[in-house]
C-alpha cells in the first residue's frame, strides 16, 4: 500500500500518466486511484444463526461470505451440521470488525442468545 501511495505522490509509478478526462476529476494517476481501492476493499463479517427444517437445532457462525457459508452448510459440507440438513437461515448480522462480529457469535451461543434464537425461529 505504501507503494503505491508514493508512486501516486512521486509519480514513479512506472505507467504513462495522462488525463482522463472521462472520469471527471482529470486525474493522472487513476490507474493507482484504482488499485488503491481495490487494496482497501472493505471486507464485512456476518453472524448467522440456522435452523433445521426437521430437526430441533439451531446453529450460530460467523463468515465474511454468507451465501457460501450457508451453501456450505445445506450441502452437507460442514461436520458438524450435516447430519441435521436442510437448513434455513433464521437471523443475520453484519459487523465492520471480525472482533465484534465473533463478540456477538458468543453472545448468540449462549443460553440466553440460544432462547432469543428460539423466539425468531418461531416466526418461520
Amino acid at each position: 500500500m505504501a507503494e503505491l501511495v508514493d508512486a501516486l505522490v512521486s509519480n514513479t509509478c512506472g505507467k504513462p500518466c495522462r488525463f482522463d478526462s472521462g472520469s471527471g476529476y482529470n486525474n493522472p494517476h487513476n490507474h493507482l486511484i484504482v488499485r488503491i481501492i481495490h487494496f482497501k476493499k472493505i471486507i464485512m463479517y456476518f453472524i448467522y444463526a440456522i435452523s433445521s427444517l426437521e430437526r430441533n437445532y439451531i446453529y450460530v457462525g460467523l463468515t465474511d461470505d454468507i451465501e457460501r457459508r450457508i451453501s456450505e452448510h445445506n450441502g452437507g459440507k460442514n461436520k458438524t451440521t450435516k447430519p441435521y440438513l436442510p437448513f434455513i437461515l433464521i437471523y443475520t448480522e453484519e459487523f465492520t470488525t471480525r472482533a465484534e462480529a465473533r463478540e456477538k457469535e458468543k453472545y448468540y451461543k449462549s443460553g440466553v442468545g440460544k432462547e432469543k434464537l428460539k423466539e425468531i425461529r418461531k416466526k418461520f
